[in-house]
């Protein structure tokens, strides 16, 4: 679900002089990306605040992660029509919200995604949309978890073509560990809280993902598809952005 709504022309004040924010500027600058906005803990008034703070500055587009649909509804009702700086679209699933829309792609080559199973979407699609949002070429594999490994073999090939590979999922995180062993790119491996019991809220997924006996396996963080999908940007970027 994409809702479009704009800019309120007094969120800049919400800031109260730096109050509860010190927007960073210079980021895309240092790491050649801007700043992004972690949504949860935060009000409305201060995503709204802190987005047009960036966006005033000269930041093209802000990403907002973590953000529910209350509170993006809230964040709605600051942004109005008369004459924002620029748009904005909340995605339900991925709980994210993107001021500014999103760029054509300028990476190296593709940003595949490999999603276990369908309770792991939230944080798969945090991830490629965040991965979008950085200017990356994403392509989705999803439901390809090795409970049924053959739908994970069908689309081997494929995986092999990318730059990078994130692989998310719960349970036991095995997924992580075969498509390691299946292509020669670089893969980030993102456990979830998706699970029973002893699952123990991701850290089996995270200690098995950890543990992979395959090469080239990376691991961020339980449910963090953020972190991995401007991981796997950073990598599909080296070459256009050298020198």
């Amino acid at each position: 679900m994409a809702v479009a709504f704009h800019q309120s022309e007094n969120s800049e004040s919400l800031c109260g002089g730096a109050a509860f924010a010190r927007p960073d500027y210079d980021r895309a600058m240092r790491q050649g990306a801007g700043e992004v906005i972690y949504g949860e803990g935060k009000t409305a008034e201060q995503i709204a605040a802190i987005a047009s703070s960036l966006m005033g500055a000269g930041q093209p587009r802000v990403l907002t992660t973590r953000v529910d649909a209350k509170k993006a509804d809230a964040v709605a009702a600051l942004w109005s029509d008369d004459g924002g700086i620029a748009p904005c679209a909340y995605y339900e699933t991925a709980r994210l919200v993107v001021f500014g829309g999103m760029p054509a792609p300028d990476g190296d080559g593709v940003v595949a995604i490999a999603c276990a199973g369908t309770s792991d979407l939230p944080v798969a699609e945090e991830a490629a949309l965040t991965a979008e949002f950085l200017g990356n070429e994403v392509r989705r594999f999803y439901d390809v978890g090795v409970a049924g490994i053959h739908r994970l073999l069908d689309v081997a090939d494929e995986l092999r073509a990318a730059r990078v590979v994130v692989a998310v999922a719960g349970m036991e995180g095995a997924l992580a560990s075969v498509v390691g062993g299946l292509v020669s790119a670089p893969v980030i491996a993102v456990p979830t809280s998706v699970g029973y019991g002893a699952s123990f809220g991701g850290v089996t997924a995270l200690l098995a993902m950890l543990n992979s006996c395959a090469s080239g396996v990376s691991v961020v963080n339980i449910d963090n598809g953020f972190g991995a999908a401007f991981q796997a940007s950073a990598i599909n970027h080296l070459n256009s952005r050298q020198g």
